[in-house]
């Protein structure tokens, strides 16, 4: 059984909304998912993907290909999730 990363659509016309699952290779886009992994939501300003990345790294050491399109999603993700944790500020020290 072969597995993709890929992007399935769960949104109406003009509001677009993808689900990042895992899923059989030959099934349709639509069809049944292995795992939801997140969403995607093109309209929204700032951050559009939300992914679970540790369970991405999962499915990725299981042997899930990525399309194209989510293997740049999955970068992108990651850069965005490094800024944040850079970004955060440390906890001051408790004074003794």
């Amino acid at each position: 059984m072969a597995l993709k990363i890929r992007l399935t659509k769960v949104g109406s016309v003009h509001q677009p909304l993808y689900r990042v699952v895992v899923a059989e290779a030959r099934s349709r886009r639509d069809g049944d998912a292995v795992e939801n992994l997140g969403t995607y939501t093109p309209k929204t300003k700032g951050n559009p993907i939300k992914l679970k990345l540790d369970r991405v790294d999962y499915w990725l050491s299981k042997g899930a290909l990525p399309t194209n399109t989510m293997h740049s999603m999955i970068k992108k993700a990651r850069r965005t999730a490094a800024a944040t944790v850079e970004a955060a500020p440390a906890a001051p020290a408790a004074a003794v």
